[in-house]
């Protein structure tokens, strides 16, 4: 059983106001995201048929591309929405938090953690999370972690025209300054990381080998303005190949995390 419940807002916002699976298939930077996410894990997953927990892992988008690469993958989502939703997509599901997991020790040979970061807000349930992830991971196995990017919301309102107006200043300000988002604009309750800060929360879970890499690159908002302002779909332009070239090239270099949408972290028990 859950040690707390999920936040009803962040269950509504799921259930109601969003649907996930069009987040990573439909807009430029969300296929962006979704590229370099499956690039990035493909470079640290054990081969398959590894067996891997997808512990917030929405309605399947992940599960159904890990479960066609040949991996075991179960799911674990406190959204009832999500959980019938990924239920097509290939792995077994459950639904729970991922501050409480059912599985057993050691049993799974990769945990994947790529929503439920940013919607703990408080550091001990981030805490608890990563333990848990680090206890149901096998010794040697992978932990994959994402979080938001604190600077994101300042790219992404700007691509939307929208830091004109005095409300957003002062709540993309608080994130900013805080990485606490309160939920009242575009977004749900959540947390926004530095990378340095994600880093540190994998270490401090006791995983080793740890790296935060930029999954979007520095040019993400660049794909979102254009097509915001022009209502032309850009995934298959010469822009959207520069800005994964961009998000690639920018991977050496840690000053350029910052530039990110979302950051990818990977460490091992």
């Amino acid at each position: 059983m859950a040690a707390q419940r999920v936040p009803q807002a962040i269950i509504d916002f799921y259930t109601s106001t969003i649907n996930e699976a069009d987040r990573l298939s439909v807009p430029a930077d969300g296929i962006l995201e979704m590229v370099r996410t499956q690039e990035l894990l493909r470079r640290h997953l054990p081969p398959a048929p590894a067996t891997v927990l997808d512990v917030g892992g929405g309605p399947g988008t992940h599960a159904r591309w890990l479960s066609a690469d040949g991996y075991q993958v179960h799911l674990v989502d406190p959204v009832p929405r999500h959980v019938a939703e990924a239920a097509g997509a290939g792995c077994t599901v459950e639904l729970g938090d991922a501050r409480a997991l059912g599985a057993p020790d050691a049993s799974y040979d990769v945990v994947l953690l790529l929503g439920p970061l940013y919607h703990l807000t408080e550091a001990a349930d981030r805490a608890r999370a990563l333990a848990e992830a680090r206890r149901v991971v096998r010794p040697g196995g992978l932990v994959a972690a994402a979080g938001i990017n604190r600077y994101a919301s300042l790219f992404e309102h700007t691509a939307f025209a929208h830091l004109d107006h005095p409300g957003f200043q002062e709540s993309i300000g608080r994130i900013l300054a805080t990485g606490s988002h309160d939920g009242e604009r575009g977004f749900t309750v959540a947390h926004f990381h530095t990378g340095p800060e994600l880093e540190a929360e994998m270490r401090d879970a006791g995983l080793s080998d740890t790296r935060v890499y930029g999954v979007e690159g520095p040019v993400w908002s660049l794909l979102k303005a254009t097509e915001q302002h022009t209502g032309e779909s850009l995934a298959e332009s010469r822009m959207f190949a520069s800005a994964l070239a961009a998000a690639r090239m920018a991977e050496p270099y840690p000053d350029l995390l910052a530039a990110s949408s979302h950051l990818l972290a990977v460490g091992c028990h």
